[in-house]
């Protein structure tokens, strides 16, 4: 094997372990999310879908972790939420933070 295919081969592996790497941060988000008060709720599912639930409306969104935030786009726009240690996040607004529901 010469080194031109080693290199592409070291390369190409490289860059699937990546891949894994980052969409299992991502994996690491999905469930359900809730404030104390029970007004807002979101779903976040695998595959960068969500569900944004406000005082009873439900709307349709996507979202994209990186890092300590999370981009959260519904009906074109867009909101960033914060990633916290222990696995809450903190929304816009009157939000405030979301804990994850244990299952």
């Amino acid at each position: 094997m010469d080194s031109g295919n080693s290199s592409r081969i070291v390369v190409g592996f490289v860059i699937t372990c990546c891949a894994f790497i980052l969409g299992a941060c991502g994996a690491g988000l999905s469930g359900t999310y809730t404030n104390p008060t029970g007004l807002v709720t979101l779903d976040l599912r695998s595959g960068g879908k969500a569900s944004l639930t406000m005082m009873g409306e439900n709307e349709q969104c996507t979202y994209d972790a990186d890092g300590k935030n999370l981009t959260l786009t519904c009906g074109g726009n867009k909101t960033v939420w914060g990633i916290h240690d222990d696995g809450s996040l903190t929304g816009p607004g009157f939000v405030g933070t979301l804990a994850k529901r244990k299952s």
